[in-house]
């Protein structure tokens, strides 16, 4: 860790991300910042970055996918008896599992949730419960995924990563239109990358409903997974018997040093002592549970570590561009590469080949060459956390590459 404009830095992150992170601190509300070594630029605020604000919460800083998150269960299964059949346990996956943009779930989850005052506090969320009801249980795309892993000791983990889906994205752009005073349902400008944090005090009731709206679009959060993870443990007749399970895309209000603040992760794990939490890295990288251990640099981070290995291609230079175009069979227009990217269907498939992992979906773009690895953005924090388990991807399930999502991430 190294300290640059009073920020403790983790890693090595480029001149851009150093510069958002800078320009995010100097907000006279802001009473700490951090940034992660997986960060990379992102909307307002660095992904991996962590801001601490006095009475104030940034909408912008929690993002579009507010709660996004990772759960693991380990299984009774061991991967000596699931390997010889894990093409046909993805096939099984991918079909039952509703990946993509905008998609609705067959699952027909009846939940508590939906039950929560909050719906009826913010007559805007009511009109969105519909929606959060049919897409509860869908993963989306990007780097969203279901993954089958062993652990060190042969152990089956099933593992799932996505947010609030549609009703996150909603919240978030009516909050940011609020704030700019606009209608909650106005069609929004949209967030440029090098803009200030919008900011809202908590002290106002715009910002208590941000934080009761951020507050259920987490809960929702949390039972999508729930319903992905219980539906691939069907899928494999088995069940759970441990389970980590947090978000790395929220606000929390924290006590550091003797102040109450609240404390803004957008793509950044929180690692408080004792605390685990579930850090993925790529569809040819290890996945590992971590816990928070104590001391100062583990204070200096606010008590947050990596929520992934970071990405350091953008999705373009990866894959290349792409414009839709008459498919020559139907007609029909579909994504097609014009101008080739760094990374080809070989390496790719080569890549995922050598580490024996079993992939259906996936693109260019999250191909493993586009992060780093994880066990280095790992040993960036070794002072403030532990690796308790260390996964191996057996199967990898996530949306198709024909999938374009402009807030994926």
């Amino acid at each position: 860790m190294h300290v640059i404009d009073n920020i403790p830095v983790w890693g090595e992150p480029d001149e851009a991300t150093l510069a958002q992170i800078k320009r995010c601190a100097r907000d006279e509300l802001v009473a700490a910042a951090a940034l992660m070594a997986d960060a990379h630029k992102g909307y307002s605020q660095p992904i991996g970055g962590v801001i601490a604000y006095r009475d104030a919460v940034s909408p912008s800083g929690v993002g579009y996918d507010i709660a996004c998150g990772i759960k693991g269960v380990r299984t009774m299964l061991r991967a000596a008896d699931l390997r010889p059949h894990i093409a046909t346990i993805m096939d099984n996956i991918a079909r039952a599992v509703v990946f993509g943009v905008g998609q609705r779930s067959g699952l027909n989850v009846d939940h508590p949730l939906f039950d929560d005052p909050t719906w009826q506090d913010i007559p805007e969320l009511g009109i969105l419960k519909d929606l959060a009801r049919q897409q509860l249980g869908t993963v989306g795309s990007g780097n969203h995924f279901v993954d089958v892993l062993a652990d060190e000791a042969d152990s089956i983990w099933v593992v799932c990563h996505f947010g609030s889906r549609g009703l996150g994205h909603k919240t978030a752009t009516g909050f940011l239109n609020l704030a700019a005073n606009r209608s909650f349902f106005d069609r929004a400008p949209g967030e440029q990358v090098d803009q200030r944090p919008t900011l809202i005090a908590t002290t106002t009731d715009l910002g208590q409903s941000y934080v009761q709206a951020m507050r259920l679009a987490g809960r929702y959060a949390y039972a999508g997974r729930d319903a992905v993870v219980d539906q691939v443990l069907r899928l494999l007749g088995t069940h759970a018997v441990d389970e980590v399970h947090n978000h790395h895309n929220f606000a929390w209000s924290e006590q550091h040093n003797g102040e109450q603040l609240w404390v803004v992760r957008k793509g950044a794990t929180p690692a408080f002592p004792g605390q685990r939490g579930i850090v993925g890295g790529s569809m040819g990288d290890i996945t590992a549970v971590i816990e928070g251990v104590d001391g100062p640099e583990a204070e200096q981070a606010l008590y947050s570590t990596v929520h992934g290995a970071g990405r350091i291609m953008s999705r373009t230079q990866a894959a290349g561009k792409r414009k839709w175009l008459p498919d020559p069979r139907t007609g029909k227009k579909v994504p097609t590469i014009v101008a080739p990217g760094a990374v080809s269907a070989e390496m790719m498939h080569e890549w995922l080949r050598r580490e024996g992992v079993e992939l259906r979906g996936g693109g260019l773009d999250e191909s493993p060459h586009v992060y780093r690895r994880l066990p280095d953005v790992l040993h960036a924090h070794a002072r403030t956390i532990k690796v308790v388990h260390t996964l191996r991807p057996l199967g990898v399930a996530m949306a198709g590459a024909e999938v374009i999502d402009p807030y994926k991430d």
